[in-house]
């Protein structure tokens, strides 16, 4: 069996931070969620790994490499632009050859990996397997329909109105079958080759496609939200460990990380917080669900519940929750001028305003 894993995209809804970086690149816990897609395909077993990559192709391959840190042979894979998930299974013909291969969407992070999931398609032997989980809203997925003995019978994607409730979790298994459907799609209205499409022409021709309920934890990591609220999770699960230097008259509480080099002073930390090599935390307070990454300095500042990407430096601020700070950014207090509202308002406007 092999993978592939889909690296491309413009990750729209993590600009300004995807303006300028991967967003498979993003740190979850100081390490881009990316890795932790690349880690549960080798724990299953799986070795040759094709990555589709676009216009951050250059940042992909500095990152990953050659595959060997993570027990992986990768071969990197072109899409002149998102043309669809089909579309990337459709150019990774001559790679996938007549194997098995699992599809990783390089953006979704998934508590327990892949490994029982693989097992199981390679026991039971269905030509597709997909996984599914209950969401919200599931207009912003593919979504699958199953019948009363929960068969998929049907599958749309970002459906205006939704049939169920089931979106398709970003980690797809498919016997070689599939690229003869493949080959033969049309866009759909997006313009796109739909792997949902995809899924449906086998039903239409009588395969057999299984489906799995997500039993852990899933998130599509496309959003700030999503991110910070992965980022949580991981840090959850984090042990404590100081490698760097913390002073005296610092105080380390609960789960804190303090890699190599990091520097830790006057200040206080509450876990669950990972503080990255080279790191400076200089009378500042550390808050928990925190990851601050290599080369960041805070100083005289507080931030929980955050994410700070590499080199970027927060200098005098009093609050700062909730938080992407992308790489290299400056955070520091606005100047002294007397606070006032700059208002435009149309016609029969109504603003409130507090004291």
């Amino acid at each position: 069996m092999k993978a592939l894993v889909l690296a491309g995209g413009s990750g729209s809804r993590l600009r300004p931070i995807t303006y300028s970086f991967a967003k498979q690149l993003v740190p979850v816990a100081n390490k881009p969620v990316l890795f932790y897609g690349l880690e549960a395909i080798a724990d299953a077993g799986i070795r040759e790994v094709g990555v589709v990559v676009g216009d951050t192709e250059a940042e992909i391959r500095a990152a990953v490499g050659d595959g060997s840190r993570f027990g992986l042979e990768v071969t990197y894979l072109r899409q002149d632009a998102p043309r669809g998930l089909a579309h990337a299974v459709l150019i990774a013909r001559e790679f996938l050859g007549d194997d098995d291969f699992v599809m990783y969407l390089g953006d979704n992070f998934i508590v327990g990996g892949i490994t029982e999931l693989v097992d199981r398609f390679r026991r039971e032997r269905p030509d597709a397997q997909i996984m599914l989980a209950k969401v919200s809203d599931p207009r912003a997925f593919g979504v699958a329909e199953l019948d009363a003995d929960g068969r998929v019978v049907a599958l749309e994607e970002k459906p205006e109105h939704p049939k169920s409730d089931l979106a398709l979790v970003g980690v797809y298994l498919f016997s070689p079958v599939v690229h003869e459907v493949v080959a033969r799609l049309t866009p759909s209205r997006r313009g796109e080759l739909e792997i949902t499409d995809t899924i449906q022409g086998l039903i239409d021709r009588g395969r057999r496609v299984e489906s799995t309920m997500v039993s852990g934890y899933w998130k599509d990591t496309g959003n700030v939200a999503d991110m910070l609220e992965v980022n949580r999770l991981v840090l959850e699960g984090v042990e404590p460990s100081v490698a760097g230097e913390v002073d005296a008259s610092s105080e380390l509480i609960g789960r804190v990380v303090v890699e190599e080099g990091a520097r830790v002073t006057g200040s206080r930390v509450v876990g669950p917080a990972v503080i990255g090599p080279g790191a400076v935390v200089r009378d500042s307070y550390i808050g928990p669900f925190t990851s601050i990454d290599r080369d960041c300095s805070v100083v005289d500042s507080e931030i929980e519940y955050s994410i700070v990407l590499r080199g970027a430096s927060i200098d005098g601020v009093g609050r700062i929750e909730c938080s992407l700070i992308g790489r290299q950014a400056r955070v520091t207090p606005a100047p002294p001028v007397p606070r006032a509202h700059r208002l435009v308002l149309g016609d029969h406007s109504k603003v409130q305003i507090s004291k």
